[in-house]
């Protein structure tokens, strides 16, 4: 299915830092809760099932790429307000997307 660029422009992906990472035990998958500072756009909370290669030692203080403008989501006891991107390896288990340079939290992708 192809989409428009008009489509693509509508998806606000932004730069930000894990600054904290817990266990998220009630999720129906292993995952973290994650707090991401996006700069200017404050800071959002998220789940991210990323427990298979990150601890959470990893994770704190990691530059990632996410998804900013979804509605926030429930998952168990947890408002989700941003996706946190990555790729799937061939077991299902998610690889970050990440800056490959130092970015600013809350650059837009491009």
């Amino acid at each position: 299915m192809s989409i428009s660029w008009e489509d693509f422009e509508k998806v606000d992906m932004r730069a930000g830092t894990i600054i904290e990472v817990n266990d998220f035990p009630k999720a129906r998958k292993p995952a973290y809760k994650l707090k991401i500072d996006f700069g200017e756009l404050g800071i959002k909370n998220s789940s991210a099932q990323v427990t298979a290669f990150y601890s959470k030692d990893d994770l704190l203080n990691k530059k990632i790429i996410a998804v900013v403008n979804f509605p926030p989501k429930q998952i168990a006891d947890f408002i989700s307000e941003c996706l946190v991107l990555g790729v799937y390896d061939e077991n299902k288990n998610v690889i970050l997307l990440q800056p490959e340079r130092s970015v600013s939290n809350g650059m837009k992708v491009g």
